[in-house]
């Protein structure tokens, strides 16, 4: 059985840090990329940054580019994203997904993910 676990959300002052870790079983994780995603009420899941399954190149939203870094390691399974200067507009739930390498599409769209966690709130106070 296949099983994402995010933990490390919480609530932070704007400018302060988190660092959220994807903990992954069920699957060798260095055969998946594996994508951060996060969801507001009012808006659709939106791609935050992502690391791909060959040599774990690394990808980023304009919005969090700089300020957030995702790293991967296989050997534990673990795909963490420390985020800094954190924004009020960060404010979200974060998932992480795991999608199967060299399979088609894009590693930005929510839609070609197979596998989700549960989500992590992050919630920045002004």
């Amino acid at each position: 059985q296949v099983q994402l676990v995010e933990s490390g959300g919480g609530l932070v002052q704007a400018g302060g840090s988190l660092r959220l870790s994807c903990s992954v079983s069920g699957l060798t994780i260095s055969n998946y990329d594996i994508g951060w995603f996060r969801q507001t009420p009012e808006k659709e899941r939106e791609f935050v940054a992502s690391t791909r399954w060959n040599g774990g190149a690394t990808d980023y939203a304009d919005s969090v580019k700089g300020r957030f870094t995702i790293s991967r390691d296989n050997a534990k399974s673990t795909v963490d994203l420390q985020m800094n200067n954190l924004l009020p507009q960060d404010t979200a739930v974060y998932y992480c997904g795991a999608k199967r390498g060299f399979t088609p599409g894009s590693i930005r769209s929510p839609g070609h993910y197979r596998f989700w966690g549960q989500g992590s709130q992050v919630t920045v106070s002004s």
